[in-house]
């Protein structure tokens, strides 16, 4: 291979690289187990084993990476020791939070404990005016004792968040300072510089996560770049943020609250490209792994976005790819509760213990338990032969919950999966129908080790009726970390109507705006043929408490409120005609685009018949039974030639279920497209 692109995904079980020659368009996926103790281990492990599969390190031009690293740490609660300087009479914003309570009638919630402890969340006289203009001057002198404080307890990291400091940043600049000149070696985050929008908990509790993430964050990559280094790769690293963009190395280390949904949106990137390729671009992503299944929503070829999320119970806000979690994965368990009715997750066997067939301690009954039950999964032996089943094992742990509830071994695990299907697409309405997207255009993108396997079903309980399964579905993560474009956004606030001499201001910061981004680039070194500026504003109608995305040109006022109230009725449903709008935030994201586009895949000789490798009793439903099912290899498909289901694909990273009543074909991007022979509407 000549000059290479490198896409790496770090998960909880294997680390996925995915390699892209940049002349010739021939793609590479492989995977390594991962190492929770040193993620960087296993990325080095991938990158000496290049030499086998003929690749050179010294060739790779582009090298990015997703990680779960800084949401695990939130979960775990392994961030740095963390202290907050705030505004006199705010230090307990962080912990009063806002009124929702999405748990309104469950007495056994409980709030996660703050990051930072009370005893370290300091305050400080100075006080700002929602114009920015100076009300109370900054206590030098107790910025100093607080730093004094800080340092007496030993903190790793230190928030400063004053109120209205998006509006104008130099009290808490000014603090930062003193703090960085008494307390040498301590990470500093000020909330002017993570998240300069108006809301002061939100800003806070931002910017407190990014604070506490810092240390561990900083040490992380450091490691990551030295073992790359060491590896022989020498091409500047990135890593992948939650909106799918990528991120130099320095601004993670900055801002390591913008990697929460690192890996997550990685997928959602990769499923858009693929997507668009292959002639479809409204997409239902569906990502299943062993612990959990992710939805994400993909309209026009543009992923939906949300601002504002919980991560571990912590309120963040910045961009991100609006990706909807559950606890539904290939080892969810399933379990009996007080009444003795079956459920499934969100408790996990994880990597460790594993499922029952796994032969790694696991006895407890999980989903891939079910399928290898069924034999949808390789009763003998997944990973292309490397991977041992132990279908008795499987047997014997959907057994014992057969008995409880009194129906046969088959029936169980079809239960099992019928819940699981149910859970799953629950999590799809939520991200379609619930909020005002009619699913008939969408097809279901299925990905992940575990998506093509139940994809087929998920989709009928959807009725959605086109399924894509990509190539090598289960590195699809680190293909889209390869395939994402570099970007930041640039924020200004301006709660501002949409009229008059109002829109002069906020046109003025939006030019603001693109000059910021457009210094970045160039500090980027993105070349001008791959730069574009896109534009977005956050609007609301006068009186309403929460805001909504509006893409495009601000090129008038009409214009605006008119594109305005179309996103608004995609939203709520409605419009108000003649109301006010009111601009709340503007963002202006640069983009630094990546390289080329996806490449056909070379045709496969042969026919459908040859891809057969063997036939295999499987289960279709209690109506059904068993029903000798054709068995292919995925690799051996040629494009074009249609096939019909019931069938079994396989392939090293996924296996893919088709139902009775379902045809499928190969196409020119080597993705499976299956749908169902007769239109169920």
């Amino acid at each position: 291979m000549g000059n290479i692109r490198v896409g790496i995904d770090v998960g909880g079980t294997f680390t996925d690289f995915t390699v892209l020659d940049d002349e010739t368009g021939d793609m590479r996926h492989f995977k390594v187990s991962s190492t929770p103790h040193d993620p960087s281990e296993a990325i080095e492990t991938g990158i000496a084993g290049f030499a086998e599969r003929g690749l050179q390190a010294s060739d790779v031009i582009h090298f990015g990476h997703g990680t779960t690293v800084a949401t695990n740490m939130v979960i775990e609660r392994r961030g740095g020791k963390t202290g907050l300087l705030t505004t006199e009479g705010f230090r307990d914003v962080l912990e009063i939070g806002r009124q929702t309570r999405p748990d309104l009638f469950d007495m056994s919630v409980r709030k996660p404990d703050p990051l930072v402890v009370r005893p370290l969340r300091l305050e400080v006289a100075e006080r700002l005016g929602p114009a920015g203009e100076i009300i109370v001057p900054l206590d030098e002198a107790g910025v100093e004792a607080a730093a004094e404080r800080f340092k007496q307890e030993g903190v790793e990291a230190v928030a400063i968040g004053f109120l209205h400091s998006y509006r104008n940043p130099v009290h808490e600049r000014r603090a930062g300072e003193i703090i960085s000149k008494r307390l040498p070696g301590v990470f500093i985050s000020l909330s002017s510089d993570v998240l300069p929008e108006f809301r002061e908990y939100e800003r806070i509790s931002t910017t407190v996560m990014n604070a506490y993430l810092m240390p561990r964050m900083d040490g992380y990559l450091d490691r990551f770049m030295t073992r790359s280094r060491k590896a022989g790769i020498e091409a500047k690293p990135y890593t992948i943020h939650s909106n799918g963009g990528l991120m130099s190395t320095e601004t993670a280390r900055n801002y390591p609250v913008r990697t929460c949904l690192s890996g997550p949106a990685a997928g959602v990137v990769g499923a858009s490209l693929v997507g668009k390729a292959a002639s479809f671009p409204d997409i239902i992503t569906y990502d299943v792994g062993g612990t959990s299944t992710d939805v994400a929503l993909i309209a026009n070829g543009k992923p939906a976005y949300s601002t504002d999320r919980d991560v571990a119970g912590y309120s963040i806000r910045c961009p991100m790819v609006d990706v909807n979690v559950i606890g539904a994965g290939g080892g969810s368990i399933a379990w009996l509760d007080d009444a003795g009715g079956l459920k499934v997750g969100p408790q996990s066997a994880a990597a460790v213990p594993g499922p029952a067939a796994y032969g790694k301690g696991g006895t407890d009954a999980t989903i891939s338990d079910a399928n290898i039950v069924l034999q949808r999964l390789n009763p003998v032996a997944l990973l292309d032969g490397a991977m041992p089943v132990d279908r008795e094992a499987a047997l014997k742990a959907v057994g014992a919950v057969a008995e409880k509830i009194g129906r046969s071994v088959e029936d169980t695990a079809w239960g099992i999966i019928r819940i699981a299907v149910a859970n799953m697409a629950r999590a799809i309405r939520a991200v379609s129908m619930d909020k005002g997207h009619d699913l008939t255009p969408f097809a279901l993108m299925a990905f992940g080790g575990a998506g093509p396997l139940h994809s087929s079903l998920v989709a009928a309980e959807t009725g959605l009726n086109t399924v894509i399964i990509p190539e090598s579905p289960g590195t699809m993560c680190a293909r889209g970390v390869l395939l994402s474009d570099v970007t930041r956004d640039f924020v200004s606030t301006q709660i501002k109507r949409v009229q008059g001499e109002s829109w002069l201001d906020i046109r003025s910061a939006l030019e603001g705006l693109e000059v910021q981004a457009l210094e970045w680039l160039e500090a980027e070194t993105i070349p001008d043929e791959k730069r574009a500026l896109q534009h977005i504003a956050e609007a609301r109608y006068a009186g309403q408490n929460h805001e909504i995305r509006v893409e495009g040109i601000l090129s008038t006022p009409e214009d605006f409120a008119a594109r305005f109230a179309e996103a608004h009725r995609v939203v709520y449903g409605y419009a108000l005609n003649d109301h006010p709008v009111e601009i709340v935030n503007l963002r202006i994201q640069a983009i630094g685009h990546a390289g080329r586009p996806l490449q056909t895949v070379p045709a496969v000789a042969g026919t459908m018949k040859d891809a057969i490798v063997g036939e295999r009793e499987v289960y279709i439903d209690p109506q059904t039974g068993w029903l000798t099912v054709p068995v292919y290899k995925r690799g051996s498909m040629p494009q074009a030639e249609r096939f019909s289901g019931p069938a079994i694909i396989e392939e090293l990273t996924s296996t893919t279920y088709v139902l009775p009543g379902q045809s499928g074909v190969v196409d020119a991007y080597g993705n499976i497209i299956l749908s169902f022979v007769k239109d169920r509407a």
